[in-house]
């Protein structure tokens, strides 16, 4: 459904350095056999369990739109919940396998990876995230079934998605679209397939409340695009960070960043509650000042950190202002 690296609230953790990174003249990581067996938590660490925010703010943000319409159906935004959180896992889990056995992600600093880290074979990794695809594809199969069949074409298109942004002979990761790919998958979709699914009928506002949403997650992608320019670069992958270069990047990100709230106000003449969302501005500054000054390596882990807490707060209260009518 979305890009493995926005997917990256998840990235910020500065704890979770790649082992792999410690030896990058090591052997293959495709190589049968030198993978070591991971535990559970190595595995959790692998799905990236920070990244999920990503995943459950549209859904919320959706559900929020339908319930302002008086529509909200728990069951099935919870079935949108599950399908949303079983992509997000899955496309981790895709990306650590394809930029594992390309070995694009020998050095970098951020999130564990599972294939490049020696942690878990290729082949486990890859199964992981078909299996999570699986999960994706049977609760979407039954909102599909409940509400309109076509849902499935956006489910494929979304797996599809998800797998070919490091995956393929082509991935498009690697040919500076992945800002599309997020904006479409983690705004439009995802928030705008959750309010159809519960008011079964196509309207303009969750289409509108997806803009700030989508560009809240483009911005994680553009910083910690920003952070891995030097090892993209070097690694061949021309990212949208790697083309613009350092300085139109950082003003790329100052923008996904502020122009959300333009977006709620805009929104307040017909959903006055949406100008809660100026209350988490403050939350937006420090990294906003980061960014613009400079901020490379560890302080870019840091800064992606607080743009992950953005992103739940203007969710959360976006939510509030889409649902509650006055």
């Amino acid at each position: 459904m979305a890009d493995p690296k926005i997917a990256s609230p998840g990235a910020a953790d500065p704890g979770a350095a790649n082992p792999g990174a410690a030896n990058p003249g090591a052997a293959d990581p495709a190589a049968p056999g030198r993978a070591g067996t991971a535990s559970f938590g190595t595995w959790v660490a692998g799905a990236r369990p920070r990244t999920l925010p990503a995943a459950i703010v549209p859904v919320v943000v959706g559900s929020g739109v339908a319930a302002g319409y008086h529509h909200f159906s728990a069951w099935r935004a919870a079935l949108a919940l599950i399908v949303a959180l079983a992509l997000q896992i899955g496309v981790n889990y895709a990306n650590d396998y394809s930029d594992g056995v390309r070995g694009t992600d020998e050095v970098r600093v951020g999130p564990v990876r599972l294939v490049a880290g020696r942690l878990a074979t290729p082949r486990k990794v890859l199964t992981a995230a078909l299996a999570s695809f699986a999960v994706a594809g049977a609760a979407g199969f039954v909102l599909a079934a409940a509400t309109s069949w076509w849902l499935l074409l956006v489910g494929a298109a979304a797996v599809a998605a998800a797998w070919y942004y490091t995956g393929g002979k082509r991935p498009y990761g690697y040919r500076a679209l992945g800002e599309v790919s997020v904006f479409a998958f983690f705004g439009v979709v995802a928030v705008a397939g959750t309010a159809y699914v519960q008011m079964r009928s196509l309207a303009w506002l969750p289409v509108a409340a997806a803009v700030p949403i989508g560009l809240l997650a483009c911005a994680l992608l553009v910083i910690n695009n920003l952070r891995d320019i030097p090892t993209d670069s070097g690694a061949g992958k021309r990212t949208l960070a790697v083309v613009l270069g350092d300085a139109r990047t950082r003003a790329l990100y100052v923008g996904c960043m502020l122009v959300p709230f333009g977006v709620a106000v805009a929104l307040s003449p017909l959903r006055p509650l949406s100008l809660l969302t100026l209350a988490a501005l403050p939350v937006a500054i420090p990294p906003v000042r980061s960014v613009r000054g400079g901020a490379t390596g560890r302080g870019l882990i840091t800064a992606l950190g607080q743009t992950g807490r953005l992103q739940l707060a203007f969710g959360a209260l976006l939510t509030i202002g889409m649902a509650v009518r006055v």
